[in-house]
């Protein structure tokens, strides 16, 4: 029997999440919300970029959709610059009785001791009294620093450090307020950015941290965040916007969970808004998009993945990647025990539904 699920967001990711929901015939599409009158009333189907009508059209009254009495909310609205919004959004949709899988409020992916409980006791007491579950993950954070590399070091006969690392191009990700808003680029260097702010990296990468240590057993001393951002050498544009000669271009940040004062789980990003800047730092082995697995312990592993698509390029793939990844696991985090689940709580997402003749 198919799953009935909502769809609440169809910006960058929704819309990928939204066409993934539509090609599987394990789901059963009951509704779709948006936060803009100009999007209601369109259908699904011409949200997805289909083509063709669904016969579900968007609304903006979220109480609607939930009397639909869905199983499982796709939520991937944007959370990062309206987080009190989005958390009450998820409480409310977990107090409905509908389970919730998620790519925003990144520290939900394994949010003890990374934030406040305030934060997120609301949202675990709602799940329990309702029987449901939330499952919070994307790409980075998300896959690429948990089931990948602790896949790799599941093989392992001993590990000293877990290093993930994403390598990439930003300039054709067409979004100003990710972009410039939220990671300062083509903003003076004094000028502080969201990402930046003090605890920001800990509050939205030390969710992969912390599940990396529960995953090796270990307790961490602390963890610590370190930046360094690079002026662009001339003005250029971008797919989002322009960049100023000496305004940000280039950032590289690194989080790691220390235990005796030791890097043991870290997460790095070396984020350039043009392939030919900062040519010291880390660099893809092809292309303008990777990300890097490092294992050091017995055997060692270096492994690079690129992301790619027919459709578009590497930041295309990212954003069908992210949505893909909580869209398929639905039906595990459906039969999950009720409360927050992490990567650690649920099985392999199955491949039922996915298979597509060329």
């Amino acid at each position: 029997m198919s799953l009935r699920v909502i769809v609440i967001g169809t910006g960058g990711v929704g819309a990928h999440a939204l066409r993934a929901v539509l090609a599987n015939r394990r789901y059963d599409l009951t509704g779709v919300w948006v936060s803009s009158d100009e999007k209601a009333g369109k259908d699904a189907g011409e949200l997805a970029g289909l083509g063709r009508a669904t016969g579900i059209l968007a609304t903006t009254d979220l109480g609607a959709l939930l009397e639909t009495e869905p199983d499982c909310a796709i939520y991937t609205a944007i959370a990062d610059t309206r987080m009190l919004e989005a958390l009450d959004d998820y409480r409310r949709i977990l107090a409905a009785g509908v389970n919730v899988v998620g790519t925003g409020g990144t520290f939900l992916q394994f949010p003890w001791g990374v934030v406040p409980d305030e934060l997120f006791a609301p949202l675990e007491l709602a799940a329990k009294a309702n029987g449901v579950s939330l499952y919070v993950n994307g790409i980075d954070p998300g896959f690429a620093n948990d089931i990948v590399p602790l896949a790799l070091a599941g093989t392992c006969q001993s590990v000293e450090q877990i290093r993930c690392i994403e390598i990439c191009d930003y300039s054709t990700y067409d979004s100003a307020l990710v972009m410039c808003d939220l990671m300062g680029f083509g903003r003076p260097l004094e000028d502080v950015p969201m990402v930046l702010s003090p605890g920001a990296l800990s509050m939205a990468w030390g969710s992969v941290i912390k599940l990396g240590a529960k995953w090796l057993d270990v307790e961490l001393g602390e963890i610590t965040e370190r930046s360094v951002r690079v002026p662009a050498p001339e003005s250029f544009d971008t797919a989002w916007g322009h960049i100023a000669e000496g305004t940000a271009a280039a950032l590289r940040f690194e989080v790691a969970g220390l235990v005796d004062g030791q890097p043991v789980i870290v997460a790095e990003h070396v984020t350039r808004m043009r392939d030919d800047l900062c040519p010291d730092w880390p660099r893809p082995v092809s292309g303008s998009y990777t990300y890097r697995i490092e294992i050091t312990g017995e055997p060692s592993y270096v492994m690079d993945f690129n992301l790619s698509s027919r459709n578009g390029d590497h930041a295309h793939a990212g954003m069908v990647a992210t949505a893909s990844r909580v869209v398929n696991s639905i039906p595990a985090v459906v039969a999950a025990p009720p409360g927050i689940v992490t990567t650690l709580d649920l099985p392999l997402p199955s491949g039922k539904g996915l298979f597509h003749r060329l």
